[in-house]
């Protein structure tokens, strides 16, 4: 009996380390840190969604960085545990352009239930010569669209244009459209797409190191905020 325990615990005792040792990761996790990877805000921003950790992108249709960036925020989004939300901020601030109309556009169309299900299709549209294209006209210069081109465009998801152009133009979009100008300045936003986690977080593929990496440091910044920081 005694022989017998002897061999039990002699078997186990070769077993477990290497249990132990399959159950390693792969490889060591990033070292992210602050100020290289990621950036404080200060003082952080309010939370739109109590109760979730919000991760915002801040995005322009106009941009064509946001457009290639979109399976990235696929990942980002897909890969975000329950206590998360994925939110967008669309950003005007190439104003030579139509990202003030986007913005607008994108607001409104928040505001008519339809961004969600419209979002990669006006990219689409955008990006790959649709009804809303911006490619370079006879001039060589970028097309400027205007807000009647956004709501003829929309009109295809469920609302009129002229409802759309309306909402546009209305004192509720006009306050949304400064609510997101605000909060592009008070995060020190001045590229696209950046990614805010939790308010307090600024991030970019760049900071991260590539669009992969950014996928895991959002992961790692919302940990961070689950747990208290």
């Amino acid at each position: 009996m005694i022989k017998r325990l002897g061999i039990l615990f002699l078997a186990l005792g070769v077993a477990l380390p290497a249990f132990a040792q399959m159950a390693q990761p792969a490889s060591s996790a990033t070292e992210w840190k602050e100020g290289k990877n990621y950036f404080v805000i200060e003082p952080a921003l309010p939370a739109s969604m109590p109760g979730k950790i919000e991760v915002t992108e801040v995005f322009s249709y106009g941009c064509p960085a946001c457009n290639a960036f979109l399976p990235t925020g696929e990942k980002i989004k897909k890969a975000l545990p329950a206590n998360a939300v994925m939110t967008y901020t669309p950003a005007a601030f190439n104003a030579a352009e139509s990202w003030p109309m986007f913005q607008r556009a994108y607001l409104t169309a928040k505001a008519l239930g339809i961004a969600e299900k419209t979002h990669d299709a006006v990219f689409q549209s955008v990006w790959g010569n649709g009804a809303l294209a911006i490619s370079p006209g006879s001039s060589g210069k970028l097309v400027k669209r205007e807000i009647s081109d956004a709501a003829k465009f929309y009109s295809s998801y469920g609302v009129t244009a002229a409802d759309f152009e309306a909402t546009a133009n209305s004192f509720a979009i006009n306050t949304q459209v400064k609510k997101a100008d605000a909060f592009v300045r008070a995060a020190g936003i001045d590229q696209t797409p950046t990614i805010i986690v939790a308010g307090k977080y600024r991030i970019t593929a760049s900071s991260a190191g590539s669009n992969d990496k950014l996928v895991e440091l959002v992961q790692y910044l919302v940990g961070k905020e689950s747990t208290g920081g």
